[in-house]
């Protein structure tokens, strides 16, 4: 029994439902979907940084509506990036796996007709 390789797994999962995922909770959950867990924890610390980042600027002041866009900014900014490079991540896999599958088919070919 052969395991799959990790582009297969990749490949296999669907690009639309691991985008949505990273930009509907913008956790990166599509990432955890697609089995990834280096860009999983990247933006688990990424959003974390913000948040942090966030919570020290503002002091014990309330947060004018200007910073409050910011902040809400930046978390929409990791979700746009963390979509994209999920969308990128799965077309490279497919484009690597049917490159594979069309090479291991056409080295299978024998016969009296090459």
């Amino acid at each position: 029994m052969s395991y799959p390789s990790r582009d297969e797994i990749l490949s296999s999962s669907k690009g639309w439902v691991a985008s949505f995922l990273n930009f509907l909770p913008g956790l990166g959950s599509g990432y955890l979907y697609q089995r990834r867990w280096k860009p999983y924890f990247f933006t688990i610390t990424a959003n974390t940084t913000w948040f942090t980042l966030g919570f020290f600027l503002q002091g014990d002041s309330e947060p004018s509506q200007s910073e409050q866009i910011i902040g809400i900014s930046g978390l929409f900014f990791i979700s746009i990036v963390t979509v994209i490079e999920a969308n990128l991540a799965f077309k490279n896999a497919s484009n690597k796996t049917k490159a594979q599958k069309e090479k291991i088919i056409s080295s299978k070919q024998k016969g009296w007709f090459k």
